[in-house]
C-alpha cells in the first residue's frame, strides 16, 4: 500500500506542483462558495457538494499529463473524472488551510453503464479516486465523483457528505442491486502520483494501451 506519514500534517496543506491552489481560476471557484465565516466542517461540506454537483462526471476523459490534471483544468472544462474530482476537492480545502489528500482504491462497478465496461474490458475501476480530508482531529474519507443527475439517471442515491463519517460509496441503488465494491484500497498520498495511476491503469487495462505506450482512451 502507498501511504504516505500522517505524521506531518503539513504535507496535506501545502501547494504542490498539482495542487495548485493559489491559481487565479481556484480562487474564483472559491469565491462563488461563500466560505468567509463558516467552520472548517462547514467549508468542507460546501467545497464537496459544489465539486460533486458542479463538476460532471466523465470517466472517459483521462489524461496523464500534469497540466491536463490540476484544478484550473478541470474547473474549466467542467467535468472530470473521480480522480479529477478529488484533487479538485483536496485543492479547494488546502485553499481553506484545510488538511486534505488523495485516495485511491480498486473498485467493482455494477452501475450498468455498458459504454464504459465495453471500453474497458471489465467492470474494474483502477485506480478510484477519493479524498480525506482532516476534520474534528480525525481523517474522513469522501467521494465527489458522481454528480446528482447522474445518480438521478442510474437510479441510485447521490452520495451525501456529512463531515463527520466515511462516504465513499453507493453500496445499493434504489432497487436494492448492489451498486459499487471496494476491491482494494491503495492508500493516500499528500499529491497525485501520476506515474503509480498509470501503473495500475496500464495493468488492469493492457488493451488500452498500445506498443508505444499510448493511451487509446484519451
Amino acid at each position: 500500500m502507498h501511504t504516505n506519514d500522517v505524521g506531518d500534517m503539513n504535507a496535506y496543506t501545502k501547494v504542490t506542483a498539482l495542487i495548485d491552489f493559489n491559481h487565479p481560476a481556484v480562487n474564483e471557484f472559491r469565491s462563488s462558495l461563500e466560505l468567509e465565516g463558516k467552520t472548517d466542517t462547514e467549508k468542507a461540506l460546501s467545497i464537496y457538494y459544489a465539486v460533486r454537483d458542479r463538476i460532471r462526471y466523465n470517466p472517459f476523459d483521462i489524461r496523464f499529463e500534469a497540466e491536463a490534471l490540476m484544478a484550473d483544468k478541470v474547473l474549466q472544462k467542467g467535468h472530470g473524472h473521480c480522480v479529477d474530482k478529488a484533487l479538485l476537492f483536496v485543492t479547494l480545502c488546502r485553499a481553506e488551510g484545510i488538511p486534505a489528500r488523495i485516495g485511491l482504491a480498486r473498485v467493482q462497478n455494477h452501475m450498468g453503464t455498458a459504454k464504459l465496461e465495453e471500453k474497458l474490458g471489465t467492470n474494474v475501476l483502477a485506480p478510484h479516486g477519493y479524498a480525506e480530508v482532516f476534520l474534528n482531529d480525525k481523517w474522513i474519507k469522501c467521494t465527489p465523483a458522481f454528480n446528482k443527475e447522474l445518480c438521478e439517471r442510474l437510479g441510485v442515491e447521490p452520495l451525501d457528505f456529512d463531515g463527520e463519517h466515511d462516504s465513499i460509496f453507493q453500496a445499493y441503488d434504489r432497487a436494492g442491486g448492489t451498486f459499487m465494491q471496494y476491491l482494494e484500497d491503495y492508500g493516500t498520498f499528500a499529491d497525485l502520483p501520476v506515474d503509480f495511476i498509470r501503473e495500475v491503469m496500464e495493468k488492469t487495462y493492457p488493451n488500452l494501451f498500445d506498443d508505444k505506450g499510448q493511451f487509446l482512451l484519451a
